[in-house]
């Protein structure tokens, strides 16, 4: 039966107690990387460790039973970071991950029931007594399944390793029982020679000698001894037909760092791969048995003696040591690649950019090894990017960034780029369920490490900021240069609004586009008031005076900002409470321009609820657009459109990517209120609190979107009083209309059981929640504790759900840690305060010494002056 693995074994290795590197040890880590693959048990606590080892060890195949990870995402990502296979369950597991072909290994119990399926992926046997582990795998040998895997127990491995040689199966061995030589251990050169196939008398085999890359040096012969003393020596080491053991470069100073070891798949020759120095292999002039190499091997080895020996004034000696130079000669040759139509031309020209590029990489300490490497390792890549042009090099070409080109968008970008900043995942996701429900995982903070806890109350990865800067500037610079046809003409594209014929909605609003139901504009005067009240109850009573010498005032006073932009996201809610959140207090403040910006639905008009708070608060137009090229338009204004003084409102990272740029482009003049990512609540419960109210105030959050996060703190809570929780969550969840964005969210979500409140408040204040819902005895007595947090609900009749609507609180709050430094929307957000000082003469003459002293430290004369003629004019004058 022939295998896909480069030898007849895999050795396991356990990842919380890895291989010492130790020389004294019986298979050391270094002796183990010959081998070239190793199996992992991974499972949810060990995941970063083994992502670790994949970053690390891109060129060790790594095998990987996943079967006792909860979530699909986590397995995703395993193949994703390079793993080469994963054994699955069969089911739920299996069926998820079948779209990524033989990368997939079914996982059988030897005690199962026969096989009816071919297996063309292969499968992986768990053993269990001898018996019914040898009728498997016989079974599975008729069935021509290949490859088979077969677990080695710990209490009989010698027993199982020879049943899996003899059914010609791939033995999974503990590293920790493998050794190069001894008696109580499996020795691996006799586990490699006892599957090798040699035709020769002398039992030697065959072993093809390659560099990295793969190029042939030469051809040799090995033992099963010259193999053990090669593992050993980390060498090459063969077997002399006349000579015995033969120590490659012991004489000439040619030796090889051994690199791995394998076995064709015939199992007839031996391969060893090398990193060769000196001159060669050959003992010939010459780097190969073979002859001379030639192409981009023979390139490297040149450009590596240039930079080692190059003639002082040469043109490879200029490439390594003008930086400038080399980077224009790879530009240049990238456009003369990109003008070549002709085969002939390709072929030069591709030629000229290798060369180049080669150059570049020589200089860093890159091989072209390294860069195989790379390629092999983008080609197990399963999370694809969309991967178009970015900037100057797509505007170059006529694409705009946000499409294919200049006419058309695809729809992964559009999906992106829209104001929907949560994307439901599909039905048959495995993302938030453990074991078939809809659960948070759980960890005790007192068996969990300060590091781990810390990796566990992180929060969802964002899009990294170069990929949405790539998409928000060209945006925003379209915007601002084209005006409405440009802030129109995105409105089209992406909320295909194609019937409008103007971006604006202005003030007065006609009646019909706010006809809404008795009950709902009740529901929406009533917020209007609370949130009035609360607002209006933060002004300033009078402007703040202070003496602070005789004859000097001191005085503040406030001032609304004339113009602001409110930001009310579209996405996957209808959401008028936004725009009551920031136009009720930017018209109690008395700022004189409101404009509001949201993206219009389908057929071009706005949902009724924003423009009946328009007509509220006095908004002066609404923007019918959403996402970058509605923030620029408010930042930088069109023929339309009202320049603004500052931007506020929540969006996606798109939308505070936009407000980040334009706040700060002193061109725009702008402000904004805060850096904001997606919503989050952190809840606090003891055994006082009720699990259906925990429950309900959880997932009232996770369905804003899969970016959300939720996150409960359980003090000092039973397995029963945990599990109550747990039924509610998924009994609660499974109702929900938007049970799979639910589901997204609970997939980076958590539960923490900690002792006590004040090991509860010292997690929440370093995660500084957005939400912060205090379900427990006494909650109001635990306010003083908080230190970070965007806002607070105080016990069991205070779910989250009142901020955000009515109470009068405001629901626009600072995420992502943001709590830390910045406070969430309030009166003084549409404010600002400006200073003055009225000194009499008398109080000129009490500071004045002061501040002239300082100016001549500062060295600032004109400063000095400034008092000092005055108090010369006091002293001439009689003042």
């Amino acid at each position: 039966m022939d295998t896909t693995l480069p030898l007849p074994f895999l050795p396991s290795v356990d990842l919380s107690t890895p291989p010492t590197a130790d020389a004294d040890s019986e298979f050391t880590s270094k002796q183990l990387s010959y081998l070239g693959c190793i199996f992992f048990s991974a499972n949810d606590s060990n995941i970063d460790q083994l992502l670790g080892f994949l970053q690390g060890h891109v060129s060790i195949e790594a095998y990987v039973d996943v079967s006792d990870i909860t979530s699909t995402e986590d397995i995703v990502t395993i193949l994703d970071s390079g793993a080469s296979k994963v054994f699955a369950t069969a089911g739920t597991q299996l069926n998820v991950l079948e779209k990524y072909g033989d990368r997939v290994i079914p996982i059988l119990a030897a005690e199962e029931a026969h096989p009816t399926l071919p297996y063309a992926n292969g499968v992986l046997v768990r053993a269990g007594d001898i018996q019914s582990t040898t009728l498997k795998l016989e079974i599975l040998t008729h069935h021509k399944v290949a490859p088979v895997f077969l677990t080695t127990p710990p209490s009989s491995p010698q027993e199982f390793v020879t049943l899996a040689t003899e059914s010609s199966a791939i033995s999974i061995i503990p590293s920790n029982i493998l050794t190069i030589s001894g008696q109580s251990k499996i020795p691996v050169p006799a586990l490699i020679a006892s599957s090798w196939t040699s035709d020769r008398p002398d039992e030697l085999i065959p072993t093809v000698v390659t560099d990295e890359r793969g190029i042939a040096l030469g051809l040799v012969y090995s033992s099963q001894e010259s193999l053990a003393e090669s593992l050993k020596t980390g060498t090459g080491v063969y077997q002399s037909r006349k000579r015995g053991l033969w120590y490659k470069g012991a004489t000439s100073g040619d030796t090889q760092e051994l690199l791995r070891v394998s076995l064709d798949c015939d199992q007839d020759c031996l391969k060893f791969v090398v990193r060769q120095k000196g001159r060669g292999f050959c003992h010939l002039p010459q780097s190969t048995c073979f002859g001379e190499l030639h192409g981009i091997a023979k390139l490297e080895k040149t450009l590596i003696s240039r930079k080692e020996s190059a003639p002082e004034g040469s043109y490879t000696a200029r490439l390594f040591s003008d930086e400038k130079l080399l980077r224009a000669k790879i530009m240049e040759e990238a456009e003369e690649l990109c003008d070549a139509t002709t085969k002939e031309n390709i072929a030069f020209e591709v030629a000229d950019l290798i060369y180049f590029a080669l150059a570049k990489a020589v200089g860093a300490g890159v091989s072209v090894s390294d860069i195989e490497r790379s390629l092999d390792k983008k080609s197990r890549k399963v999370k694809r990017r969309q991967g178009d042009a970015k900037g100057q090099w797509a505007e170059k070409e006529g694409i705009s960034t946000n499409g294919t080109n200049g006419n058309s968008k695809s729809p992964e970008v559009k999906e992106i780029v829209k104001e929907a900043a949560s994307v439901p995942k599909s039905a048959d996701d495995n993302a938030g369920l453990k074991n078939g429900r809809i659960t948070m995982r759980r960890y005790n903070a007192a068996t969990t490490s300060p590091e781990d806890l810390k990796a566990v109350l992180q929060r969802p990865s964002q899009k990294s900021t170069e990929m949405i800067m790539g998409i928000v500037n060209p945006i925003i610079k379209e915007v601002r240069e084209g005006g409405d046809k440009a802030l129109l003409s995105y409105t089209h594209k992406f909320e295909n609004a194609t019937s409008l014929t103007s971006p604006v909605l202005k003030a007065p609003y006609p009646q019909s586009l706010m006809n809404l139901a008795p009950e709902t504009i009740a529901a929406i005067d009533t917020s209007f008031e609370n949130i009035r009240k609360f607002h209006a109850a933060q002004k300033e009573d009078k402007p703040l005076q202070v003496e602070t010498m005789p004859g000097i005032i001191c005085s503040r006073f406030s001032r609304p900002i004339e113009r602001v932009g409110l930001y009310v996201p579209g996405g996957t809610a209808v959401l008028p409470s936004t725009a009551l959140m920031l136009g009720v207090p930017a018209m109690v403040a008395g700022c004189k321009t409101i404009v509001l910006a949201s993206p219009p639905r389908a057929d071009g008009s706005i949902t009724p609820e924003i423009v009946y708070v328009a007509h509220k608060v006095g908004a002066e137009s609404i923007v019918l657009a959403g996402g970058a090229q509605a923030v620029a338009a408010m930042a930088y204004g069109t023929e339309s459109v009202s320049k603004v003084d500052k931007i506020l409102g929540p969006g996606n990272q798109f939308v505070t990517a936009a407000k980040m740029y334009v706040s700060n482009d002193t061109n725009a003049g702008v402000s904004i209120d805060m850096p904001a990512g997606p919503s989050e609540v952190l809840v606090i419960a003891d055994k006082e609190a009720n699990p259906a109210f925990v429950a309900s105030d959880l997932l009232s959050q996770a369905e804003h979107g899969v970016d959300s996060q939720v996150i409960l703190i359980a003090v000092d809570l039973s397995e029963k009083e945990l599990a109550a929780i747990e039924d509610e969550l998924h009994k609660q969840a499974t109702a929900l209309p938007r049970v799979d964005i639910v589901r997204g969210a609970i997939e980076h979500s958590v539960t923490l059981v900690v002792k006590d409140i004040e090991e509860a408040m010292k997690l929440s204040n370093e995660y500084a929640p957005e939400h912060l819902i205090l379900q427990l005895k006494n909650a109001a007595e635990v306010v003083p504790l908080v230190e970070n947090a965007g806002s607070v609900f105080i016990g069991e009749w205070t779910p989250e759900s009142v901020g955000d609507y009515s109470a009068g609180v405001n629901h626009s709050l600072p995420t992502y840690g943001y709590a830390k430094q910045y406070s969430g929307v309030n009166l003084g957000s549409f404010t600002k305060h400006i200073t003055s000082s009225n000194l009499t003469a008398q109080g000129l003459r009490n500071v004045g010494g002061a501040v002239m002293q300082l100016a001549k430290v500062e060295e600032l004369e004109a400063h000095r002056r400034a008092v000092s003629i005055r108090l010369q004019y006091m002293d001439d004058n009689g003042i």
